[in-house]
Parts: C-alpha cells; sequence; structure tokens
C-alpha cells in the first residue's frame, strides 16, 4: 500500500475533528492554530534503512537526510522553519 493509499484508509475518515487543527493529515505538513496571528506548521517522515538511505550510512548522514526531507515539506506548505536552527549547526 503507497502512502496517500494508506492515508486515505485509515486516517481521512477520522471522526474526531480538532477546532485547532486547520490543516490535517493528507498534505505535507498539518497546520495548526496557534494565536491569532500565528499558526505552527508541524511535519514528521520516517526514513528507513535500506529503503530511504543505503544501510551502514553514518548517523550524521541519516540526520542531514532527515532534516532536508522535512524542511522541504515545511518549504512547500510556505512556511518557514523555527525549530532547527541547533540541529542545522551539528550537521554542517
Amino acid at each position: 500500500m503507497k502512502e496517500f493509499e494508506l492515508i486515505k484508509q485509515f486516517f481521512t475518515k477520522q471522526a474526531v475533528k480538532r477546532k485547532d487543527v486547520l490543516l490535517g493529515i493528507g498534505d505535507d505538513c498539518a497546520v495548526v492554530s496557534s494565536t491569532e496571528k500565528q499558526n505552527i506548521v508541524v511535519t514528521t517522515d520516517t526514513l528507513v534503512a535500506g529503503v530511504h538511505f543505503p544501510l551502514g550510512t553514518s548517523p550524521k548522514a541519516i540526520g542531514h537526510k532527515a532534516v532536508a526531507v522535512n524542511l522541504s515539506d515545511i518549504a512547500a506548505m510556505g512556511a518557514k522553519p523555527s525549530g532547527f536552527h541547533w540541529l542545522l549547526r551539528y550537521l554542517m
């Protein structure tokens, strides 16, 4: 089963709806209301050894890829990242 088929089958029909979730599962990121002037964009991706990177890849390279794919999702939503700064310094 592919990613979007999985989302459609198991997650898009959930009965639980929250007022603070402006955009939920099915896009690059979720958008959650925080204040009247600002929303929070949340994303996470799973990286699987042997699928998304070769076995034996260094932890630093895996961390770099994890940051890159999630930053890409944030950029696709037109949002500005705010929680990776300390990690990016370590990975560079």
